[in-house]
């Protein structure tokens, strides 16, 4: 993170809503690194920054996407992208991207598999670390896509890493959860787990062109056939299979008029604003995890018995139950 650079030219509040707001691209590039950054000082500036423009999010439809490594999520993302651009739309994409756990570094390499969207002065492509965080979402996503929503895009997807148990956190941030599958690779259900499958608002099967159409078409039934086994996340909507390619452009009108009726299907009924409250509680509630756990490694006692402990439970002699309840005591809970 260029906390230096950052701290050198500081920006006020006020012109940073007015530039996001105005559609700035620099000053809304400047405001998601604020929110990335470890920094305390940039955190409460970027959290001052997105109080001012609550206001003006919530209106974008927010779509997250995931899928097994592969599968062609990029390559998808970007001419699903273009053609919503062509009808009229912003389009932001927020691309997470691994870190190695050994090194610490990531790829950053979206932009050049989205090489069309990259390019594109409607859409906003902007590659982020993980950092760890399980399924490849990191911890300030939900602020990245608020300052984009008030930027001015009305589309705003999520592409994560891979298919995993903690994809739970896509859907407790988006509108509709969209998984990617492939035809063709051995065991057609792929082992997906069948946490992923209940989340899904939609399965696409991705490569649907050329030899593999015929293949992309079996899968999708049998797809359809297993979600008959699952009860629906809710009752309002049962998530359809679809056959889509990426590559040449097909089926991704279908996907997106599916999204639509999703939407407005939720909406009716009352579900899509009950859902964006409890995804609102769920934020503060991550949030809240995350300052309690900072201000635990921050306790000047705990910062000195923290490694002691750490030695005692990686040595067998100290059950962690029982670290936790030291731990909690040393901060007076």
């Amino acid at each position: 993170m260029a906390t230096a650079t950052l701290s050198a030219h500081r920006i006020p509040v006020a012109d940073y809503v007015a530039g996001i707001t105005a559609g700035d691209r620099a000053l809304l590039a400047r405001a998601i690194t604020l929110v990335e950054s470890t920094n305390p000082e940039h955190g409460r500036l970027a959290q001052q920054v997105l109080q001012e423009l609550l206001p003006r999010t919530g209106q974008a439809v927010r779509l997250g996407v995931t899928g097994v490594p592969g599968v062609g999520k990029s390559t998808t993302i970007d001419q699903f992208g273009m053609n919503l651009i062509a009808e009229g739309h912003l389009v932001a994409v927020l691309a997470i991207d691994p870190t190695s756990k050994r090194s610490g570094g990531s790829i950053l390499g979206d932009k050049t598999r989205m090489s069309s969207l990259a390019q594109e002065r409607n859409a906003f492509i902007r590659p982020s670390p993980s950092s760890g965080t399980l399924g490849g979402v990191t911890r300030k996503t939900r602020e990245t896509m608020a300052l984009v929503e008030a930027a001015g895009f009305d589309v705003i997807i999520v592409e994560t890493v891979g298919v995993g148990q903690s994809e739970v956190a896509v859907s407790d941030m988006v509108d509709f959860f969209l998984v990617l599958l492939l035809a063709g690779g051995g065991d057609d259900l792929q082992g997906i787990k069948k946490g992923i499958i209940e989340l899904a608002d939609m399965i696409a099967i991705n490569k649907a062109d050329g030899d593999n159409v015929r293949r992309a078409e079996r899968a999708a039934a049998d797809y359809r056939h297993a979600l008959q086994i699952f009860t629906p996340h809710d009752a309002t909507w049962f998530p359809p299979v679809l056959t889509v390619s990426g590559q040449e452009n097909r089926g991704l009108k279908d996907l997106w008029a599916k999204i639509l009726e999703h939407r407005e299907k939720m909406s009716a009924t009352g579900q899509f604003q009950a859902r964006r409250q409890a995804q609102a509680v769920s934020w503060m509630r991550d949030m809240l995890e995350d300052r309690l756990m900072g201000a635990l490694k921050a306790h000047p006692e705990v910062a000195s018995e923290l490694p002691k402990i750490e030695a005692s439970v990686r040595e067998g002699t100290l059950l962690p139950t029982l670290a936790v309840d030291r731990l909690m005591g040393l901060m007076g809970l």
